[in-house]
C-alpha cells in the first residue's frame, strides 16, 4: 500500500528538517517547502526529498505546493504575520482537501498575551479548528532545549551561562522529540484528531541544571548567572538577532521567570505519541555541542568569543518598546502573561497542576 505523500513547511528549520529526516526514514513521501533553494535545501533533496520553492504568504505557492499532497505539517517562523499565514494555510489545505494538518503552535498562546505572536498563535489555532471539513492535530511545545544552546560561545569560553531566567523551571524538548510527535501523529492521525500535545523533556530542570548539563557536555563546569534582560538583548542586537525575535523574547522570558513553562510538566506526549522516552537533557546537549563545534576551544575562538562579549556590552540596548512602535505591533490594553491568568491556566495545565 503506498504511503502518503506529506508536505512540511518550514523545513529547513529546527523542527521541520528533524520531522523530514525521521519521515524519510519511516518510507513516506516528502515534499519540503522552501523560500529558496540552498545548501539546506539540497542536503534534504539528497536525503530523499522533493523541494517545493514557495512562499506562505503566497496563495498560488500553497496550492502548487499541495497538489498531489494528503498531509502536511505548518511550521511557521518566528516573524511577524503568523495569523495571516494561518489563514491562508488553512484555506490551501482545505481547497486541497487534505487528510489531516499538523499544526506547530505554541505553549504560551493566548488571546491576552502581551506576545504578538502568542496572540497570534492562538488566533491561528482557532482558524483551523474554524475550517470546515479540515481535520488538525496541534503541537505545543514550550521552550526548546535548542534555545539555550544561542549562549553557547560565552559558556563555552568563559563557563557562563548568563541569562535571564530567574528561578523558573522548565523540562525542555529536544528539536528531535518534538519532531517525534509531529511524526507520530502525520503517519497514525485517527487517534489524534482534534487533540493537542505538549512534548516536553522526562524532568524539570533548574537554570543551575542545565548549565551543568551544558558543562558537562563542554567539558568545563558552567555556573548559571541571572542577568538582567537588557544584557542579554545587547549581545543579541549585536549578533545580528531580528528586533521582532528581541521584543517578543522579552514577554517570553518573563513568563519563564514566572515559572510559566515548568507548570503541566513534564508530560507523557513523546510516549505516547512517539512510543519512545523523551530524550534527558544531558543527551541532548551532548549532541548540540557535538553539532556545534564550542567544545574544541582554540586561541583563535577565545578571541572571537572575547571580541563578541564586547562587542555585545557596547551596542546600545534595544527596548522592546520602541520595537514595538517601530514595527507598528499591535498592544493591548489589558495584557496578562500566562503566569497571570487563571484562563490560561484553565485551558494550560490539567487538572490545576502547579
Amino acid at each position: 500500500m503506498q504511503k502518503p505523500t506529506i508536505l512540511v513547511t518550514g523545513a529547513t528549520g529546527k523542527t521541520g528538517s528533524a520531522t523530514i529526516a525521521q519521515l524519510l526514514a519511516k518510507g513516506y513521501p516528502v515534499r519540503a517547502l522552501v523560500q529558496r533553494v540552498d545548501a539546506r535545501s539540497e542536503a534534504l533533496r539528497e536525503r530523499g526529498a522533493e523541494i517545493a520553492v514557495g512562499s506562505l504568504e503566497d496563495i498560488t505557492d500553497l496550492r502548487a505546493a499541495m497538489a498531489g499532497i494528503q498531509r502536511a505539517y505548518f511550521c511557521p517562523p518566528l516573524e511577524p504575520g503568523t495569523l495571516r499565514r494561518a489563514t491562508l494555510f488553512a484555506a490551501a489545505a482545505q481547497a486541497a482537501r487534505l487528510e489531516v494538518v499538523v499544526v506547530l503552535s505554541q505553549w504560551l498562546a493566548d488571546p491576552h498575551h502581551p506576545a504578538t505572536h502568542s496572540r497570534e498563535k492562538w488566533l491561528s489555532n482557532k482558524v483551523f479548528e474554524w475550517a470546515p471539513e479540515l481535520d488538525v492535530i496541534t503541537v505545543n511545545p514550550g521552550f526548546f532545549a535548542d534555545s539555550y544552546m544561542a549562549a553557547l560561545e560565552p559558556m563555552a569560553h568563559f563557563g557562563l551561562m548568563g541569562m535571564p531566567l530567574g528561578n523558573g523551571l522548565n523540562a525542555p524538548p529536544s528539536n528531535e522529540d518534538i519532531a517525534r510527535v509531529v511524526v507520530g501523529v502525520l503517519t497514525n492521525p485517527a487517534p489524534h484528531i482534534g487533540k493537542s500535545y505538549r512534548p516536553t523533556g522526562p524532568r524539570l530542570l533548574s537554570p543551575e541544571d542545565i548549565a551543568a548539563a551544558i558543562g558537562k557536555a563542554l567539558g568545563r563546569k558552567v555556573a548559571y548567572q541571572d542577568v538582567p534582560t537588557k544584557l542579554l538583548f545587547q549581545v543579541a542586537k549585536s549578533l545580528g538577532i531580528s528586533e521582532f525575535v528581541i521584543e517578543e523574547l522579552s514577554y517570553f522570558l518573563k513568563d519563564y521567570q514566572r515559572n510559566s513553562f515548568g507548570l503541566g510538566a513534564p508530560t507523557d506526549a513523546v510516549q505516547e505519541v512517539a512510543g519512545v522516552a523523551p530524550e534527558p537533557f544531558e543527551e541532548i546537549a551532548l549532541r548540540y555541542v557535538a553539532m556545534s563545534g564550542f567544545g574544541q576551544r582554540t586561541f583563535r575562538s577565545n578571541l572571537t568569543a572575547v571580541h563578541n562579549l564586547v562587542a555585545g556590552l557596547l551596542t546600545s540596548a534595544p527596548t522592546p518598546a520602541e520595537i514595538a512602535r517601530r514595527l507598528k505591533l499591535p498592544t493591548l490594553n489589558h495584557p496578562m502573561l500566562a503566569a497571570d491568568s487563571a484562563r490560561w491556566r484553565t485551558a494550560h495545565v490539567p487538572d490545576g497542576a502547579v
